[in-house]
């Protein structure tokens, strides 16, 4: 039997470290004017005393005292990353441990900056089920530990954060949050990568697990995100039978200023209908869209009709139209 799915709770945690663009002038060769003309970035916020799992459960307590549940009611935590605190346990578990959340499976998505609407749909599959009632939908991610700040091409953009929403089942027929959602990838995987771990080259005692940074050809994404995307999105609107003028809110992955300026233009959505938070706070990559979706809830933008995008490594894309139960702007 299906079961309505509602919206309890939402919420976001930004670390303290404040990095500005001047400050990232004085490692590598760039500056203030370059940052913010290629990419609309000011500042970004670093996590130096916290691991994945940390800021996760930053939100995961919010969740919990927003919504009035007991971390023992919680019987679903998935967690958004490409930046996990390990490769085994997932973060997901390490925030079911730090919340005491004794009663839940939790276990992580990886679909980097599609991350968030990737688990979202998962959540949605297993609260459909009926075996589960409360879920936490987490993305998390300190992208600084795998920068290479010798990159400037990709060191710039990125910051970390992390967002997620608490969803539940109810009997109530007209509390239901989806509408309906589209899920993709395009195997392309030397756009994007980050933590390639490579296999021995040979059996020795000096033998040890190395990894590498992140990396992204930005020519090549930009491509993809304003060649493809838009179809994409244009496509599953029509599938919905719903029109861009009947869209009050995006979310969209917050990869940088100028593409979300170009999506708003070939989608024909006004600018103002977007949330927007790459500027203040970098591309947290997976988190960039949860963060965005609760900024907006806290700021009373409850439109009938949101979208909720993300695109990135993979590539992977996902879009999600939900209803946050308000008027259409």
């Amino acid at each position: 039997m299906n079961k309505t799915i509602k919206l309890t709770a939402s919420a976001h945690y930004i670390p303290k470290k404040l990095v500005t663009n001047q400050e990232l002038s004085q490692i590598m060769d760039t500056n203030d004017r370059w940052i913010q003309q290629h990419t609309g970035i000011q500042t970004r916020y670093y996590a130096t005393k916290q691991n994945t799992s940390d800021l996760g459960s930053e939100v995961a307590q919010q969740l919990l005292k927003t919504s009035g549940l007991a971390a023992a009611e919680i019987d679903l935590i998935i967690v958004a990353t490409i930046t996990p605190d390990s490769l085994t346990p997932a973060t997901a578990v390490l925030v079911q441990q730090k919340i005491g959340a004794t009663k839940a499976v939790a276990f992580d998505v990886s679909a980097a900056c599609a991350g968030f609407i990737f688990a979202l749909s998962t959540a949605e599959k297993f609260l459909r089920s009926g075996q589960f009632q409360h879920a936490m939908v987490i993305a998390s991610e300190v992208n600084s530990k795998m920068l290479d700040f010798q990159d400037r091409k990709s060191a710039v953009f990125f910051g970390d954060g992390a967002g997620g929403v608490l969803l539940s089942t109810t009997t109530d027929s007209n509390a239901e949050l989806f509408y309906g959602e589209k899920l993709l990838t395009k195997p392309a995987p030397e756009v994007i990568h980050s933590g390639r771990i490579p296999v021995i080259k040979q059996i020795a005692a000096g033998q040890y697990p190395q990894l590498d940074a992140f990396y992204q050809d930005g020519h090549a994404v930009y491509d993809f995100v304003t060649n493809n995307v838009p179809r994409y999105l244009k496509n599953f609107l029509t599938e919905q039978h719903v029109t861009a003028k009947q869209i009050g809110l995006v979310v969209p992955h917050q990869a940088n200023l100028r593409l979300i300026e170009q999506l708003s233009q070939q989608l024909e959505i006004p600018l103002e209908r977007f949330a927007i938070n790459v500027t203040k706070i970098g591309n947290t990559s997976s988190a960039g869209v949860a963060i965005g979706l609760d900024q907006a809830l806290k700021a009373g933008k409850r439109p009938k009709y949101a979208l909720l995008t993300g695109f990135g490594a993979g590539l992977a894309f996902g879009a999600c139209l939900v209803n946050l139960f308000g008027e259409n702007n």
